[in-house]
């Protein structure tokens, strides 16, 4: 099984346990993205993970899709094999990670 499949797999079993106000956020997050990837502004999250998944440096354990400074950004949640959480925020056009932060 291939990473981002996994990954995809991993998100869809958080998203299923996650209460339903936090699911209407993902259900927006999915409609903005779906429409952002239809007009050309923005790559799906499968070719997003696939270009990226080197430079996340871990497990990624969410995924938000917003705008920020007039472009589409995901927003990963990663978790580094010593554990430690960081947010890695990619422009959702070219792919280009833009910031990591840790936690």
């Amino acid at each position: 099984m291939s990473k981002t499949h996994r990954t995809m797999i991993v998100l869809s079993l958080a998203a299923a346990l996650l209460p339903s106000a936090v699911l209407a956020d993902r259900e927006r997050d999915y409609d903005r993205a779906r429409r952002a990837v239809e007009k050309g502004e923005a790559l799906a999250l499968t070719e997003i993970l696939t270009r990226v998944h080197s430079d996340l440096g871990g497990e990624v354990v969410g995924v938000e899709f917003e705008r920020k400074r007039e472009r589409w950004v995901y927003e990963f949640k990663v978790i580094d094999p010593a554990g430690r959480l960081w947010e890695v925020y990619v422009d959702a056009a070219t792919a280009a990670v833009l910031k990591r932060e840790g936690h």
